[in-house]
């Protein structure tokens, strides 16, 4: 026995040393002493329940010490063993009771939380209320611990009111604690304890039911605690955390400061109480961070921010891996980081906050009670994630996350409210995102369930009523039920009247109810609604001073609402004072602010609209630039960028529109294409896109003319229209838009089809706006305006006078002051006009002026538009004076315009328009005779200085400008004015700019059709009339082959920069680069390829065009190469004749020429015995008399001779271009070249399509060309210089033969194609002096017939050739698969080549409609390097071929050696060896050309 009391004793004492030292050993030793006496206690003995309780209590204490809460077992059945055997009536009984059920609660607390599965969990804590019942019911009224038993009990129901949220466990423990208090007067050492005890649950029940009068005695009973602790009380720091707590529980229920600030203080204190070590030191600092984020939140003080990251950092410090409050350290960080970004917009903030919470969540098992808090917080910083950077997967998992939190908050739960809330609210976000009807209703149900469990009274009832009434709002936007919306509203003011004057949470009240009447405004135009808005957004900013975290929100809602308010009214102080509150907005959302994209556009549409209103460009420069902004902080798949894009998109057109700079309208295009694909068939907003993509692309076809953008516009404009269904708001806006492009194509193309669809659109577009809508007046304008064109069309008088009614009416509902009443007027007065010009009523002109007076009044000095009103009005005067020849008119019509310039900016695009009408008025002035002092003559150069400075403005446009140079060219040539060649040689240079803006060949090919096709020969005729012989082959070379010259530009050697230093070799090599990518050929896009992407590569050929055009001009101010790439002079093109004079044949209307150019000698002209209508003339009749016959023939079949008649008419179309062309240059070229030499012939215009080689006089001892000269062509002088140039050549000449003899698609063989390749392999010399490969049949494929060309610098063709009339980039020879076409064959570097012979069909005919770019195969190759061509002026027969090609092989290379020089004479000998077969028809024998050197 003795010895069981020793240890018992030794056990007690160590325990009790333990608790003073908080030596672990001493623990250790202490059970150990416990376990040796209870071990001397066996069953029955009498104190063995003792010995149990002792070493119970001692293994509980080490569990709670090493944080081994799953080891809680042992001491709770050793608990239950001692008071097994301490039967009803034992004096201990009550002691073992309590401690078992502390015991069990420790077990519920800690190990409850590890599954949910687990019943015991809600075992022990029914089994700790039970023993404390019991130990109460042992301990009668008066028991000296009476009132720690009703605590105690009251303690463990509050802890399962919290777990199971019964409101009997809540009111319960509240009456347990008050009598408990009572049984502790003033002074009793209990009384503090008590007090703090019942004030928590007082708490506790105010955050469940949100009864102020809980609230207040929480509050009260906290001090009362804390003024019955002394300073130093070990207690005191925990009563000045829960004081704090309720403190600032109420601060967010009421607004006062000062409980917000006491609660601070009280939280300091509290740390101070917990120095470094302290248990519980990481608890207040967790709270008192708490607490300087919300002071944050409602002051905006960002040191309070600072320091609580600060603390919570600390916090997180001192719980380390295993500490059981650590998830709650990683939620806290979070959540200060989360509050961080939304008020300075970091993203390491964002997503360090969810890794954090991710961490948490990680340290959280199933059932743990902290679960669903930790999936709601990583929900909602997803959510707001995804609100800034848009992807759908953080949206989807916070769904997911929201969804499993309900999960573990079922019917019942007191945190239901939240979860239900929570997951509407990102429901409500998926809405907003994609639009679902499924999510919009889920989330009104779930913002119903949670409001009802937020009855009257509740402490979050405001802020359940608000959640409702957004999505209410967001339902009536997305359906259009008033019902939605009025009860949104009524909801709104339900949750303001529950947040009086001084509570936090008014200010977001005033917001929200302001934003549904702005809302209801919007929807049904009460004026009361905005104005009420206004004033609710002031009061909202009144509560929100400088710092407060939402002054922004504050900012950017008035903003929006004065905004609103000067669109319906037009007050500009409302639109300058949202202005400046966008300002301040934007100010407040720095770099980084996840907000600040929306406050940059914002402000940006604002500052357009003022543009718009006022005409101050500096607005426009400012609201790109902050477009531009927002678009770089929306990346892509954001959800707000398709919105930035296409705010950025029109906003560059509408620059576009004011300046002219192409550049902003290409842009404008890729921005909204990039838009429309961001916005796939489904989204809500896909019409919006196609709207204002086919906006842009109808404005470029405005512009520059393309066909397919004014298709692509109608089309995009029908997508859009069918997304905009019968009913839909805006359907008349779209139904105006596609009928405006249909009426423009109809103008274009003349498809009454069109036209009749657009009055049949305008008319329904009218009736979806009946008498009272805003937009009746443009409605009536845009009918009027297609009528008016239906007039042009028809001649119907009925249109016409039915487009004057319309305009009368739209004017009539455009009163003084309406913005709109302008262009009314105008469209009137041009209706006016109109008919004037076709009945000849002069009150129709003068009620026109009249209008156009009226509408200057409007624009008074200063106006943006009053340029062109001044514009207007003087383009009616001119007319009137040449109706009247009324010379005020004519005058006041000139001062109207001169000030009309002297109103625009030096570079404004509109003055191209301005400088144009001043050209036609001065030209009035100088037919007219008016003011015959002399003014006519300086009226004439005046009229031609305007001409010059319209085609000179370089922010007019490169289309505009050419139009402009054109009409110049015009009245220069019409008046013989002095300025014609510089008219002509700025038009020539406008064209060539223009078109090298267009990556596609083909599509420059057909741009030229356009524009003039003589324009170069007409400015060479010029030139000769002005005797400047020089002048005119200079003008020759810069018009003609434009396509060809484009191309060459980009392969130029440039060797002579590498010694000039490091920036001359810097340039070169940029210059090489770019003219690489330039050079390589655009990507042949699939039908279906997305248009943003051709747009793309567009816009970055004009950009590489750009670059390289800076590049040029660098490179031209390095001395000695002024003249790079700028069209040659004479004297450089006059080398093109080193080894033979040049003749170029001129025509034109005015007359035709040859100019023989020698090398060392002066050029002459010489005027030829034709004109354009005998040439023309003369070029059928070769095409007649000799196409025909060379029809292919059948396999086997002998060729078809010629009629006698077409025989006939063939010599006598030779014999007449002897005579009138070929003879009258022969007797000049005698001093240039001796007989049998060679000479060169350079085509232009018609002559084209003559076989001058072939010209003679066809009759006995007659002459010939053939006879006197060696005749060769070249399409221009520099293609002939650049084949010239001498490349280093191979001892072994590689030489391709390549035959196709059955192309795909032909329905017989070329028999001769094998023979023929054979028969020029045997007349070529052996190797080592040729290397001889042949391609033919089923090798002769497109892809080997290319390499071929690339390997081998001779070459020989014998196949199918075709010309293509109306595609001619796509003549082709044909191969097994595919054609290999010219535009294949242009895009190679053949520069080092030497020869070609092509025997094929219709190798060298060129295009008809462009026949000055000579586009055909065998000057494709020449152009691409290859020195020597021969080819095919029409179709050949097999025969000739074969006869020919044997001939010409033995004189070129009969003597074994190869050399390119020798195969023009090599031709003409051939040529001559077939003369003297007439069963051969004549024209097979003169089929045949030679190109090159």
């Amino acid at each position: 026995m003795d010895e069981l009391v020793i240890r018992t004793d030794a056990g007690h004492c160590l325990l009790a040393r333990y608790r003073r030292t908080q030596n672990t050993r001493d623990l250790d030793q202490s059970i150990t002493r416990f376990e040796r006496a209870s071990d001397l206690c066996p069953m029955n003995h009498p104190c063995r329940p003792a010995a149990l309780f002792n070493l119970a209590a001692a293994k509980f204490v080490s569990c709670q010490v090493n944080v081994t809460y799953l080891d809680l077992d042992i001491p709770i059945s050793l608990f239950q063993d001692a008071l097994d055997l301490r039967p009803t009536g034992h004096p201990d009984r009550p002691i073992t009771q309590l401690h078992l059920a502390i015991a069990l609660l420790s077990r519920f607390a800690k190990r409850g939380f590890e599954t949910d599965a687990d019943a015991a969990k809600d075992q022990d804590l029914d089994d700790a209320i039970t023993c404390f019942r019991e130990a109460l019911a042992l301990r009668p009224v008066g028991h000296t611990n009476w009132s720690k038993s009703l605590s105690n009990l009251a303690n463990v129901l509050t802890t399962r009111f919290e777990h199971r949220g019964n409101d009997q466990d809540l009111d319960d423990p509240i009456i347990l604690l008050r009598d408990a208090l009572a049984l502790c007067p003033v002074g009793h050492p209990d009384r503090s304890i008590l007090s703090h005890s019942l004030a928590n649950v007082l708490f506790t029940r105010f955050k469940h039911r949100g009864n102020d009068q809980d609230l207040d005695d929480a509050i009260m009973l906290h001090r009362d605690a804390l003024a019955l602790r002394r300073d130093g009380h070990s207690y005191q720091s925990m009563i000045f955390n829960n004081l704090a707590i309720a403190l600032s529980t109420r601060f967010e229920h009421r607004g006062h400061d000062q409980d917000l600030d006491d609660a601070i203080m009280l939280h300091r204190e509290a740390l101070a109480l917990r120095p470094v070590g302290h248990p519980d030191r990481s608890t207040s600092l967790s709270n008192l961070a708490n607490q300087l984020s919300t002071r944050l939140k409602h002051r905006g003080n960002d040191q309070d921010l600072d320091d609580a990251i600060v603390l919570h950092r600390d916090a997180l410090a001192l719980r380390p891996v295993g500490h059981a409050d650590r998830p709650s350290s990683f939620n806290n960080l979070a959540n200060v980081l989360l509050t961080r970004f939304q008020h300075r917009g970091n993203d390491q903030d964002l997503d360090d906050a969810i890794i954090l919470l991710r961490d948490a969540l990680a340290l959280l098992p199933v059932g743990h009670a902290y679960l669903p808090g930790s999936l709601m917080n990583l929900a909602n910083s997803l959510s707001t994630r995804f609100q800034h950077r848009g992807n759908d997967q953080d949206l989807d998992e916070a769904v997911m996350l929201h969804r499993d939190a309900l999960a573990l908050h079922p019917v019942g739960h007191p945190h239901r409210f939240s979860s239900l809330s929570n997951l509407g609210n990102v429901l409500y976000t998926c809405f907003k995102d994609q639009g679902s009807r499924q999510d919009l209703d889920e989330a009104t149900t779930l913002q119903r369930e949670a409001l009802a469990l937020h009855p009257v009274g509740h402490t979050n009832r405001s802020s359940s009523l608000n959640n409702l009434a957004s999505v209410l709002s967001a339902r009536f936007e997305h359906r259009g039920n008033d019902q939605d919306l009025d009860d949104a509203i009524v909801l709104h003011r339900d949750a303001l009247a529950l947040c009086p004057i001084g509570h936090a949470g008014r200010s977001v009240s005033f917001n929200n109810l302001a934003n549904s009447l702005s809302t209801r405004f919007e929807h049904r135009g009460n004026d009361q609604d905005l104005d009420d808005a206004i004033m609710l957004y002031r009061d909202a900013l009144a509560l929100r001073p400088v710092g407060h975290a939402d002054r922004s929100k504050s900012f950017s809602g008035l903003a929006n609402a004065l905004f609103t308010r000067f669109e319906h009214r037009g007050n500009d102080q409302d639109l300058d004072e949202a202005i400046i509150l966008y300002r301040e907005a934007l100010a407040l959302h720095p770099v980084g602010h996840p907000d600040r994209s929306t406050s940059l556009n914002n402000l940006a549409n604002a500052l357009l609209t003022r543009f718009q209103h006022r005409g101050n460009d500096q607005d426009l420069d400012d609201a790109i630039m902050l477009q531009r902004d927002a678009l770089a902080l929306d990346p892509i798949s954001h959800p707000d960028r398709s919105t930035s894009l296409n705010n950025l998109g029109s906003t560059l057109s509408t620059r576009y529109q004011h300046r002219g700079n192409d550049q902003d309208l290409d842009e404008a295009i890729m921005l909204h294409r990039e838009a429309l694909a961001s916005r796939p068939v489904g989204h809500p907003d896909r019409s919006g896109s196609l709207d204002g993509l086919a906006n842009v692309l109808f404005i470029r076809f405005q512009h520059r003319g393309n066909d397919q953008d004014l298709d692509d516009a109608i089309m995009l404009y029908r997508e859009a229209q069918a997304l905009r269904s019968v009913g839909h708001e805006y359907r008349y806006k779209l139904l105006n838009n596609l009928a405006t492009a249909l009426s423009i194509r109809f103008e274009h193309r003349g498809n009454d089809q069109d036209l009749d669809e657009a009055i049949m659109l305008l008319r329904a577009a009218l009736d979806l706006c009946p008498c009272g809508h805003p937009d009746r007046p443009a409605s009536f304008n845009s009918l009027a305006n297609v009528l008016y064109t239906s007039f042009e069309h028809r001649g119907t008088d009925q249109d016409l006078n039915e487009a004057i009614i319309l305009h009368r009416d739209a004017l009539a509902l455009r009163p003084v002051d309406h913005p709109g009443r302008v262009m009314s007027i105008n469209n009137l007065a041009n209706a006016l006009f109109k008919r004037f010009k076709h009945q000849g009523d002069d009150q129709d002109l003068d009620e026109a002026i009249m209008l156009h007076r009226d509408s200057l009044a409007l624009r008074p000095v200063g106006h943006p538009g009053r340029g062109t009103s001044l514009h207007n009005l003087a383009n009616m005067l001119a007319a009137r004076f040449e109706h009247r020849h009324n010379g005020e008119d004519l005058r006041e019509s000139r001062e109207n315009l001169s000030y009309a310039s002297t109103l625009l900016t030096q570079h404004d695009p509109h003055q191209l328009i301005v400088h144009s009408s001043l050209a036609t008025v001065y030209l009035l002035f100088h037919r007219s005779g008016l003011d015959n002092t002399g003014e006519v003559t300086d009226s004439l150069n005046t009229t031609m200085h305007h001409r010059k400075a319209a085609a000179n403005l370089v922010s007019g446009g490169l289309r505009h400008r050419l139009r402009a140079s054109l009409c110049w060219v015009r009245d220069a040539n019409e008046y013989s004015h002095d300025t014609q060649l510089e008219a002509y040689a700025t038009s020539m240079q406008l064209l060539d700019a223009y078109m090298s803006a267009t990556a596609s060949v083909s599509s420059r090919h057909n741009t030229m059709k356009d524009f003039p096709r003589t324009l170069a020969v007409d400015a060479a005729s010029c030139a000769l009339r002005s005797g400047d012989v020089c002048r005119a082959v200079e003008l020759l070379e810069q018009g003609r082959t434009l396509i060809w010259t484009q191309m060459t530009r980009l392969r130029m050697p440039l060797d002579g920069l590498q010694d000039l230093g490091d920036h001359a070799v810097a340039l070169m090599k940029k210059f090489r680069d770019i003219s690489s990518l330039l050079n390589t050929p655009p990507t042949n896009y699939q039908e279906g390829t997305p248009s943003v992407n051709v747009e793309a590569e567009a816009s970055r050929y004009r950009r590489l065009v750009e670059d390289w055009n800076r590049v040029v001009e660098e490179i031209r101010n390095i001395e000695g190469f002024s003249r790079f790439l700028l069209p040659p002079l004479f004297s450089d093109l006059q080398d093109a004749a080193r080894d033979g004079p040049i003749v170029v044949l001129v025509a034109s209307k005015s007359s035709c020429d040859a100019i023989i150019i020698p090398h060392n000698q002066p050029p002459i002209s010489i005027k030829l015995r034709i004109n354009l209508e005998k040439l023309q003339n003369l070029v059928h009749r070769f095409q007649s008399a000799s196409q025909p016959q060379a029809a292919p023939n059948p396999p086997e079949a002998a060729p078809t001779p010629a009629p006698q008649s077409t025989h006939s008419a063939l010599m006598k179309a030779l014999r007449e271009l002897w005579n009138d062309i070929v003879h009258p240059v022969i007797e000049h070229l005698g001093g240039f070249a001796p007989s049998r030499s060679r000479i060169w012939w350079c085509p232009t215009g018609a002559f084209n399509f003559l076989p001058l080689h072939a010209a003679g006089e066809y009759r006995a001892h007659g002459q010939s060309l053939s006879q006197l000269y060696i005749s060769s062509y070249t399409p221009s002088l520099t293609a002939l210089i650049r084949t010239r140039r001498s490349h280093d050549r191979s001892l072994s000449v590689p030489f391709a033969a390549i035959g196709q003899n059955h192309p795909a698609g032909h329905l017989f063989t070329l028999e001769c194609v094998e023979p023929e390749l054979e028969l020029v392999r045997s007349l070529l010399p052996p190797p080592p002096t040729v290397s001889f490969t042949k391609i033919t049949s089923v090798e002769a494929t497109k892809s080997r017939a290319l390499d071929a060309l690339r390997d081998n610098t001779w070459l020989h063709f014998s196949c199918h050739g075709t010309q293509n009339y109306t595609e001619p980039f796509n003549s082709a020879f044909l191969m097994l698969d595919q054609p290999l076409s010219l535009l294949d064959i242009s895009q190679m570097d053949l520069s080092r080549h030497e020869f070609a012979f092509l025997s094929a069909c219709e190798t060298a005919v060129g295009d008809a409609n462009t026949p000055d770019e000579v586009i055909h195969l065998a000057a494709s190759l020449q152009f691409a390097g290859v020195q020597s061509v021969v080819g095919t002026l029409w179709e050949v027969n097999d025969s000739t071929v074969q006869r020919l090609v044997e001939a010409f092989y033995k004189n070129l290379c009969g003597d074994g050696k190869m050399n390119s020089k020798r195969a023009a004479r090599a031709l003409h000998r051939a040529v001559q060896s077939l003369a003297s077969d007439k069963d051969m028809p004549l024209e097979q024998r003169i089929v045949f050309m030679h190109i090159g050197i």
